[in-house]
């Protein structure tokens, strides 16, 4: 993203998005609204917790992101917490699972994930070690009115101190992998850190767990050598280059915080989210001998449907964003849940998603089939009655254009698009129109600015154009 595309001087209210509040560092991410928002959090932890309790604060590689979490930790302290704060940048799947481990009150990550340099947020991860729910982020947002934004008077600085979560996030990982198994694979691994947290983790436990490996971009650098720290094929043409150069068995990427992976099969090509999903659930199945629901978005592969029907599993559709998937692994017996943008979890983990054990995860897969990771995916996609093949479509849209296509198909829905024969419209996130022969569209409108998402998947690349342009026309013509 160029600096000319960021929309600065605005002064936009502080607003939660589905994980949290980001922002543009120096713009509205200041360190009097990071004061504001630690109180309003706040004022969630006094309702819910003791103060007997630790309140964990962690931080990813941006500019300022650790002055900021040193800041929230001052005003934690003054407000009578006693506070953990991390000795070194964290992934968040790492904190995640310290916030539970030491029963904590909870953990602040400061963090803007996969978004660019100019960006940092803060999220609040409760006890449980997932995503915080809306009725918890609803509390938040209503104590951001009353909130102060002054700064901390650092009165109790004494209950700060740091602490290293390391140890005990890989004691548990190697819990959940099969360490002797990996080992005997000597695999050899290509690791693009991307300049993330997950640098000094996942290199360690792939050397942990005997493979070969070469790592990439394993220094803390704020502008993520000026590229964007997610793990999508424009930002790993180093890492499919050495998978390819030295006939790797794979290469494995993470995204900022660590929460989303990405994932290269040996002959360099790109496996999407949704593909990743539906490997491991057929991993965990057949190698694991694993059983539970299979949790999805709306806007996640129904090849995660087909698989689930033919092994007799409950499929689960949520709404997007992984705290409604981490809800559903705290009520029941789920065997992997995730979304087609990069986040799952497993059966046996935290709920929230882990890009370090979703690539050990790929690893433990090879290792257990001793096959190519590229024939593993055609075996997935036969299993699951596949392929289908999916895109999506950002339609940039004035607000009024947008609200007139949000108002007009569901009072008037289309009855086949693309000739292809409308079933239900679904209602649980956006518009989602499930149509005949295992096709669907979802449309999601952005929260932020004047945007619809439209999400297709079908059964060819010819129906997919065909319904792509379709819908071109159709919300073209909803003016």
């Amino acid at each position: 993203m160029s600096a000319s595309s960021i929309n600065y001087g605005t002064n936009p209210p502080i607003q939660f998005g589905t994980d949290g509040w980001r922002g543009i560092i120096a713009d509205d991410f200041t360190f009097s609204n990071v004061c504001k928002v630690t109180r309003a959090i706040a004022t969630y932890l006094e309702k819910a917790y003791s103060k007997d309790r630790p309140v964990l604060v962690s931080y990813d590689p941006r500019f300022l992101a650790d002055q900021f979490a040193y800041t929230a930790a001052n005003v934690l302290a003054d407000l009578g917490w006693t506070v953990k704060i991390v000795d070194r940048d964290c992934p968040t799947p790492v904190i995640a699972y310290n916030a539970k481990h030491l029963n904590s009150a909870g953990a602040l990550m400061f963090t803007a994930s996969h978004n660019p340099a100019p960006y940092c947020g803060i999220k609040y991860i409760p006890d449980y070690a997932g995503p915080a729910t809306t009725d918890i982020t609803d509390t938040i947002v209503a104590a951001l009115a009353s909130a102060s934004d002054l700064p901390p008077e650092n009165k109790n600085s004494q209950n700060i101190t740091t602490f290293d979560p390391k140890p005990e996030y890989l004691k548990f990982l190697y819990s959940v992998i099969d360490v002797d198994r990996i080992r005997s694979a000597k695999l050899k691994v290509k690791f693009d850190a991307l300049y993330s947290t997950s640098r000094g983790y996942l290199d360690e436990v792939l050397a942990h767990c005997g493979c070969e490996t070469e790592s990439f971009h394993i220094h803390r650098d704020v502008l993520f050598g000026g590229g964007m720290p997610e793990p999508k094929p424009e930002q790993l043409v180093e890492l499919i280059a050495a998978v390819k150069a030295d006939h790797a068995d794979m290469g494995l990427a993470t995204d900022g915080d660590a929460d989303r992976f990405g994932v290269i099969d040996e002959l360099g090509n790109y496996l999407t989210p949704n593909t990743i999903l539906l490997v491991l659930a057929r991993h965990l199945l057949k190698n694991k001998g694993k059983k539970g629901a299979i949790v999805r978005t709306v806007a996640t592969t129904h090849l995660l449907d087909n698989l689930a029907a033919k092994y007799d599993l409950e499929l689960i559709e949520t709404a997007v964003g992984f705290k409604y998937v981490g809800q559903q692994m705290r009520e029941t017996t789920v065997l992997i849940g995730g979304e087609e943008s990069g986040g799952l979890s497993i059966i046996g983990h935290i709920p929230e998603k882990d890009g370090i054990l979703a690539d050990m995860l790929i690893a433990e897969m090879v290792a257990y089939e001793g096959k190519p990771l590229s024939q593993l995916v055609s075996e997935a996609i036969a299993d699951a009655s596949g392929p289908l093949y999916n895109t999506r479509l950002d339609m940039h849209l004035t607000t009024a254009h947008k609200e007139a296509v949000l108002t007009a198909i569901p009072s008037n829905p289309p009855t086949e698009i693309a000739g292809i024969g409308v079933k239900e419209l679904g209602r649980k996130d956006g518009i989602k129109l499930y149509l005949d022969e295992g096709s669907w569209v979802l449309l999601r409108p952005s929260g932020t600015e004047p945007l619809i998402r439209v999400y297709i998947e079908t059964t060819t690349p010819e129906k997919l154009t065909q319904i792509s342009k379709f819908m071109e026309s159709l919300i073209d013509n909803l003016k």
